[in-house]
C-alpha cells in the first residue's frame, strides 16, 4: 500500500470515460500488475513527475458546474490508503466519480463503495483464471485468483452502476479463455471487449490486435453469459 495519494497526469475533457458525462480523468502512478499490454507503463517508473495536489483542486473548483464527473484512473488507485480523503474531498465540489481497478484490493473497493464514494466502477477482467497471471505479467506459482472473484461479487451486488471490460490480445486469448472471462461475471450488467491498439508506452511490441471477424466471435461467446456484451473500440 501507498501512503499519500500521487496525481501524475490530468485529462481535462473527456467525453468517453464516464458514460454519459462530461468528465476529466486524473491519473495515478504504481501499479501491483506489470501487464505487457498497458498502455501507461510510463506511470510505473522511476522517473514519473507529480503534481501539486492544490493544483488539481484548483482545476476541479474552477471546472465545477461545467464538468460533472471526475474519473480516477492509473495506475491502480486503490493501492493508495488515503484514496478515500482524496475521493471525499472531490465529492465535497459536487463531482461524480467514476474509479478505474483491476479488483486485486477488494477491501479497499468495498471499503470506498460501503462510504458512498463511488458513483460508477470500471473493472479489467484481464483474462480466463488460468491466464491471468500471464496477462497481468506475475509469475503463475503466486498469484491468486481470488481477489478479483471476490471484487466482482462485491461490484455486481453493490448497487453502483458498472462495467466489465477485456482487452483482447491476439497472443493471449483464445475462444477457450474468451469464454472463461466471461463466466467470471456471467449475469452482469455491462461487459466490453476492447481491441488491443498498439502505443509506444506498450511494453511489448510483438503484441497485436485480434481481427474483427475473430471479435465478433468472441462477442457471440461472451454474450452467452453477459447478453448485453458490445465490442468498445476499432482497430487502429
Amino acid at each position: 500500500m501507498e501512503r499519500y495519494i500521487k496525481i501524475s497526469g490530468i485529462q481535462k475533457l473527456t467525453l468517453l470515460d464516464y458514460p454519459e458525462h462530461t468528465a476529466c480523468t486524473l491519473f495515478v502512478p504504481s501499479c501491483n500488475f506489470r501487464c505487457p499490454y498497458c498502455h501507461n507503463s510510463e506511470l510505473l517508473g522511476r522517473d514519473v513527475l507529480f503534481y501539486d495536489e492544490s493544483e488539481i483542486f484548483d482545476f476541479l473548483k474552477k471546472r465545477a458546474g461545467i464538468l460533472e464527473g471526475v474519473c480516477v484512473t492509473g495506475g491502480e488507485p486503490t493501492l493508495y490508503s488515503d484514496l478515500d480523503r482524496f475521493l471525499r474531498d472531490i465529492k465535497r465540489l459536487g463531482y461524480k466519480i467514476k474509479l478505474d481497478t483491476n479488483g486485486y484490493l477488494p477491501e479497499n473497493l468495498e471499503s470506498l463503495i460501503n462510504e458512498g464514494l463511488l458513483d460508477y466502477i470500471a473493472m479489467d477482467i484481464k483474462n480466463a483464471p488460468d491466464r491471468y497471471a500471464e496477462t497481468v505479467g506475475l509469475p503463475s506459482e503466486r498469484f491468486d485468483i481470488s481477489p478479483i472473484m471476490r471484487s466482482v461479487s462485491i461490484i455486481m451486488s453493490s448497487g453502483v452502476p458498472y462495467e466489465f471490460r477485456t482487452t483482447v490480445i491476439s497472443e493471449l486469448f483464445d475462444a477457450y479463455s474468451i469464454e472463461d472471462a466471461a463466466k467470471m461475471i456471467a449475469g452482469a450488467e455491462k461487459y466490453f471487449l476492447q481491441y488491443f491498439v498498439m502505443r509506444d508506452t506498450v511494453p511489448d511490441k510483438s503484441l497485436s490486435a485480434p481481427t474483427e471477424e475473430t471479435m465478433r466471435e468472441y462477442l457471440s461467446i461472451a454474450r452467452k453469459y453477459v447478453p448485453s456484451a458490445a465490442i468498445r473500440g476499432d482497430i487502429k
